[in-house]
């Protein structure tokens, strides 16, 4: 017998998943499309690097949200600020590894000039969101 309580449609799960906070945050948003960018540049590095410097920079991006959105799930805002910290943390990171990938001649000038001024725009708007926070 099924059990209709936990049962759930698809429409449910994407309504409750549009409810979430994060969701509505343009950082959110513009930090998942820069995910995509940074894999999309990363793709044309040496096989070697695809679980080096590749990989790293592939998983600090993906921290950027995802810390984004768990600090925007938590019930108070120092956690929230905490999360937040830890995206801007990965940002600097990435930061990093975006100057180690130009010197190493793995990313084209143009992807380089491109992700960092991205990363220059996240870094403002999550500056932005700090001061907000610590009102």
């Amino acid at each position: 017998m099924e059990d209709k309580r936990t049962k759930t449609t698809e429409t449910e799960t994407q309504c409750s998943m549009s409810e979430k906070p994060h969701r509505k945050l343009r950082l959110w948003q513009k930090s998942v499309e820069f995910v995509l960018e940074v894999y999309h540049a990363t793709a044309d590095f040496p096989k070697s690097e695809m679980f080096g410097l590749a990989g790293q920079m592939r998983r600090a991006a993906v921290s950027i949200p995802s810390n984004i959105a768990e600090g925007s799930a938590r019930r108070s805002r120092r956690e929230y600020q905490q999360s937040l910290y830890t995206a801007r943390g990965s940002l600097s990171e990435l930061d990093t590894q975006l100057e180690i990938a130009e010197r190493l001649g793995y990313l084209k000038p143009e992807a380089g000039k491109t992700l960092k001024a991205r990363l220059d725009e996240l870094s403002r708007m999550l500056n932005g969101l700090l001061a907000y926070v610590a009102k």
